[in-house]
């Protein structure tokens, strides 16, 4: 990309037609060429239009704002249809909670990215197929399989949403960082609409009361259950059109967060010796650390996304590279234990599924550990920590692919 901007640094239209294919790692290696640019008038236009920010919120087009209208109430309606059609609850909400959003924020970033037919062809097949064989899955009652299956298929329409976001890009990498960043902005962003919504229905619901309505019940089982469907819609159009909104909050928290996750977790592992708990003879304690592990693995990508977007912080790399050490440490704990519990009581469709992303895990940490190493040694730089990430995300589709539609074949409904 430097070598294409230096290329074209004098004819707009090219360079336009490179921002536009791809904006996050034109801008990225804009602003690196810049200090030996000033001067040029191109260049200094493009550096004013980068790094422009309007105190204005963007509520893009009239096409955009009704198309987001719209999924709303499509997200509300899907999310009610368990009382539209007399379906059971848990049935209806354990299987296809992901299809409330997910489908609808992958045709958003399909339309913006203009995906070819066959991209979109694939897109509909696949969702068209998680959707009926969840549903045709027999309804047994305590099956682990059922539950994996289920809740895999929300990763796997998560995976199916990320391939509509990286779209027809010729660098997968950029645009795989950037949805990895798309969905902590998304969280930031989803986080204060919510708050907010609550404040306005806590209000309104306390108003009527006043008055002698208590609207409760029919309020939070109508205009709430639409709210919440609506929050990810538009929470991702807030974060596609005005990327500012919380641009300069995640940085912050990455950078907040990831010393503090650092001295979390090497105090548990000391608390784990002195508790006499342990994930080699607690079940749900092994659950919980498998979460804690992927929270904390999610918390490394986001950070690793927003290095290389801000400041290559030496001190921050080195946070990073220490939290991958630890979460190593964590998860070989959790590696041994799973371990442990098969060699003892054999293979069962959880401990398979735990076995798996452990692994899986395991070896993306290494690989993104190395890296960081590499750079702390001034071997290489943040990019080859974003090429590891991006290069290992479809593997976990993969993963997410075997669970929901293989594990039930293999295990039957255990």
């Amino acid at each position: 990309m430097k070598d294409e901007i230096l290329a074209h640094l004098n004819d707009p239209g090219q360079l336009e037609k490179m921002y536009r294919t791809n904006k996050g790692l034109f801008k990225r290696e804009f602003r690196t060429l810049y200090p030996d640019l000033k001067g040029n008038t191109l260049a200094d236009f493009w550096n004013e239009r980068l790094n422009y920010e309007s105190d204005e919120i963007n509520w893009g087009t009239s096409r955009e704002l009704l198309f987001v209208i719209i999924a709303s109430l499509v997200a509300g309606v899907i999310a009610k249809l368990p009382a539209i059609l007399s379906i059971n609850e848990e049935f209806f909400y354990s299987r296809n909670i992901g299809f409330v959003v997910f489908p609808l924020l992958t045709v958003y970033f399909a339309w913006k990215n203009k995906l070819s037919t066959g991209k979109i062809a694939f897109i509909v097949g696949a969702t068209l197929a998680g959707l009926i064989f969840i549903n045709f899955l027999p309804n047994v009652e305590k099956s682990d399989t059922l539950i994996l299956s289920c809740i895999h298929l929300v990763l796997f329409l998560w995976s199916i949403l990320g391939f509509a976001f990286v779209g027809g890009s010729k660098n997968d990498e950029e645009k795989r960082l950037s949805f990895l960043k798309y969905n902590g902005d998304l969280v930031v962003m989803a986080a204060l609409i919510v708050i907010a919504g609550a404040i306005t229905s806590g209000i309104t619901v306390g108003l009527f009361s006043l008055i002698g309505f208590h609207i409760e019940e029919f309020y939070f089982q109508n205009i709430g259950v639409f709210g919440l469907a609506a929050v990810p819609i538009v929470g991702t159009y807030l974060t596609q059109t005005n990327p500012q909104l919380v641009g300069k909050v995640s940085p912050v928290i990455a950078k907040l967060f990831s010393p503090l996750v650092i001295v979390m977790l090497v105090v548990y592992l000391i608390a784990i010796v002195y508790s006499g708990k342990n994930p080699y003879n607690n079940r749900d304690f092994l659950l919980i650390f498998n979460a804690l592990l992927i929270g904390v693995m999610a918390i490394i990508f986001f950070s690793v996304a927003e290095t290389s977007k801000t400041n290559n912080s030496y001190t921050q790399i080195w946070v990073l590279f220490l939290l991958s050490v630890v979460t190593i440490l964590v998860n070989g704990v959790a590696l041994s234990a799973i371990l442990f519990r098969i060699s003892e009581w054999g293979f069962t469709p959880n401990r398979t599924a735990v076995l798996g992303g452990n692994v899986l895990i395991l070896i993306n940490l290494l690989l993104v550990t190395a890296q960081l190493f590499r750079v702390l040694s001034k071997k290489d730089d943040i990019t080859g920590v974003r090429k590891v990430i991006a290069f290992y995300l479809p593997i976990y589709f993969v993963w997410t692919i075997i669970v929901t539609f293989i594990f039930p074949l293999i295990f039957g409904f255990k």
